[in-house]
């Protein structure tokens, strides 16, 4: 790993001087490792500021007053690497950034690599050695951080100016600007990350009979107050799969949630809980009109979205950026069973930005027969060889 300059703060007398030692810095750099894998809402433990190879890094955990970082990076323009994992937690301790720019936005919509070691790598030549699966495993709330972790956590972001000037460049010379900017702004316009959450989402739901459908939304309620009200993570309560099996196949009686994957200490904590929860769900499942309706598409509706889908694979091929960037995979069908008659509704329905109907909007208006918004852009159906089922937007990391 490249050496970098940095110094760890964790006495709020030396904050402010710190950060004179990067007053030539904008833009700046910002990072944060999160202490929350085990909490309901997002938390730093330590949070990286620099660029030009010199880092500041900050503890949060010592330092209960972060007005003067506030300060500082309200007059900067702040470069992330995924702003939806540290804009919260920084809200959380008061430091809310007004200017903002996102790599991995902008590497998105310019097709690389959306990882900061890949995207490095590529941009700018950057090797970063840390083993970031450990680093990511490490526990950042413990104290002291080791050398090892100091080194990574600087490593995250001496180099993110530059490299943001580089995408910057590359925006401009291949007229997306405009198309990041939409990006980054409704990315950064989005509630925070606990208020997204919904129980549809969770694996294997759709396949569930209106039984078990009903008895998982009252499972999946039942956690999320008690992971707001206690601060504990979902998944430390049930994760997901939990869930759903508890959904399917009730067990009689809270002692039994151990042997079906709940965490003993979950047992104790919440058993009775996610016990009434299983009760409920099975009174309202015997109500009539109370169970959550089905909504399995029809096979009209499959084949429609199959259109879309081969569609948005090919456009995304001639642009040179991953589908999902252009329209995320879940929405395609969702979006096909509302039977818009409009594209105004199909465009409503699937969520799409001005830049990405502008490359899609047409085509799939003359693919449902609708009165299309104009001229489509050239787009051939491929092959079914050729129709793969991308996911959605890359993760980032």
């Amino acid at each position: 790993m490249p050496l970098h300059e940095y110094e760890l703060v964790d006495d709020e007398a030396a904050l402010g001087h710190a950060l004179d030692r990067l007053a030539s810095l904008d833009p700046v750099g910002v990072d944060v490792e999160r202490a929350d894998w085990n909490r309901y809402y997002r938390a730093p433990a330590l949070i990286q500021v620099g660029g030009q190879g010199r880092v500041v890094l900050v503890d949060p955990i010592r330092i209960p007053e972060l007005k003067p970082l506030h300060d500082f990076l309200a007059q900067r323009t702040v470069v992330l690497h995924a702003m939806e994992n540290d804009l919260s937690p920084l809200a959380a301790v008061g430091v809310t950034p007004v200017a903002i720019e996102d790599t991995a936005v902008a590497a998105a919509i310019l097709g690389l690599p959306t990882g900061l070691e890949a995207l490095l790598r590529e941009v700018l030549g950057v090797s970063l050695d840390a083993d970031k699966q450990a680093m990511q495993r490490a526990n950042w709330e413990e104290r002291p951080l080791s050398e090892k972790m100091l080194r990574y956590a600087a490593g995250d972001v001496a180099d993110l100016p530059a490299l943001w000037q580089a995408l910057a460049e590359r925006l401009e010379e291949a007229g997306r600007t405009s198309w990041y900017r939409e990006e980054r702004d409704a990315i950064r316009q989005q509630p925070p990350a606990e208020e997204r959450r919904e129980w549809t989402r969770t694996k294997g739901a759709g396949r569930l009979d209106p039984a078990a459908r009903t008895r998982l939304r009252a499972l999946w309620d039942v956690r999320e107050e008690l992971g707001r009200a206690t601060d504990t993570a979902p998944g430390r309560i049930a994760n997901d799969r939990v869930l759903v099996d508890l959904a399917v196949s009730p067990p009689a009686a809270a002692s039994e949630l151990g042997r079906r994957g709940v965490r003993r200490q979950a047992v104790r904590d919440f058993g009775e809980e996610l016990m009434a929860a299983l009760r409920n769900g099975d009174a309202l499942a015997e109500e009539p009109g109370s169970r959550p309706r089905s909504t399995r598409p029809s096979e009209a509706h499959r084949a429609a979205a199959e259109r879309l889908r081969a569609l948005r694979a090919e456009r995304a091929r001639q642009l040179g950026i991953d589908p999902g960037v252009l329209c995320p995979s879940r929405t395609l069908l969702a979006a096909v069973a509302t039977d818009p008659s409009t594209p105004e509704e199909l465009r409503d329905a699937l969520g799409l930005r001005s830049w990405q109907w502008e490359q899609l909007g047409a085509a799939f208006c003359e693919a449902l027969a609708l009165d299309g918004p104009g001229k489509p852009p050239p787009v051939t159906a491929p092959t079914p060889a050729d129709q793969d089922d991308a996911d959605d937007r890359p993760s980032q990391p």
